[in-house]
């Protein structure tokens, strides 16, 4: 059991004869009384100390572990999203490279298409153009036959007998 001040205080020591000088005997108590009691003081304010700085500690260990938790769980966000960011680009390309190959394809469908319909126009031009200078030479044929002339020569001299009275009877009136 530890010694209090007031147990050394209170210390009775017996007499014996020729002992020490009792008045310097109680002033080296009263000395240690006091050396005692700022031992002891000092003993709990440094215990008092301990416990705020173990509090402290403590508070700074759960803040560390709160920090490297949190450092922890941003680096997974981080990787999450890194991860989820390149694969949908990835699948933004693929719909891209679709996209543009569908596009692609659909031009080179649509460009043979105008390419056959652009052949089928140029047969079509060249039949009519055919038919047309068969149609202009058939009609030269029968402006060259021997019966057309036939034809215009009778009509010729009618028109001039008929031109030749006209002039004639508006002469004589």
């Amino acid at each position: 059991m530890a010694l209090t001040p007031m147990d050394i205080h209170n210390k009775q020591f017996a007499k014996g004869f020729r002992g020490y000088d009792e008045d310097e005997v109680n002033e080296f108590l009263d000395q240690v009384i006091k050396d005692y009691e700022t031992v002891i003081r000092e003993k709990e304010e440094l215990f008092s100390k301990v416990n705020e700085l173990e509090e402290r500690l403590n508070h700074f260990s759960n803040i560390e572990e709160t920090l490297s938790k949190s450092i922890l769980v941003a680096q997974e966000s981080a990787e999450e999203l890194k991860r989820s960011s390149k694969k949908e680009s990835q699948l933004i390309i693929k719909e891209s490279e679709k996209n543009a190959d569908r596009i692609i394809n659909d031009a080179l469908s649509k460009s043979r298409k105008i390419a056959l319909e652009l052949e089928e126009l140029k047969k079509q031009a060249a039949v009519y153009r055919m038919r047309f200078k068969m149609l202009i030479e058939a009609q030269l044929e029968l402006l060259d036959d021997e019966d057309w002339d036939s034809l215009t020569n009778g009509v010729e001299d009618e028109e001039e007998e008929h031109t030749s009275h006209t002039y004639e009877d508006q002469k004589s009136r």
